[in-house]
């Protein structure tokens, strides 16, 4: 699926959705957490070619591989807390949308903490002593 099919599906959910929501709101809400399900599966799949990707560069630099891996999770948590906090903002739930984010923040700190330390030992191998 390229942008032109998500963008129609985009156009074709949101006319749908205004066109429910008068009538029935639980039915659009429902169309519109669907149509972000749609197209972000379809974009995981996309993201699954560029991780590939880069992980092969990693190799070719003689990156460790979990430095690697760790960014990508923490690339991963961020896009999918968004996601999740703007399906809820969507719902009208701002304040479990910014449960969400503070959820995916926490887990991207606890993440990098391993890379920190990687990086503050390397600093600190530079200081005599």
């Amino acid at each position: 699926m390229d942008i032109l099919q998500i963008v129609a599906i985009s156009i074709v959910s949101s006319i749908l959705i205004l066109l429910l929501k008068e009538q029935k709101s639980s039915l659009a809400f429902m169309l519109a957490i669907f149509t972000g399900l749609i197209i972000f599966l379809t974009l995981i799949q996309q993201i699954s070619h560029i991780f590939l990707l880069i992980d092969y560069m990693a190799g070719k630099a003689n990156i460790h591989g979990m430095y690697v891996e760790t960014i990508l999770k923490i690339i991963g948590i961020a896009y999918i807390a968004e996601f999740g906090a703007h399906l809820t903002k969507d719902a009208g739930l701002s304040s479990i949308a910014s449960k969400i984010e503070l959820a995916g923040k926490v887990f991207i700190l606890l993440l990098s903490i391993p890379i920190l330390t990687a990086l503050i030992e390397a600093i600190l191998g530079f200081f005599p002593g």
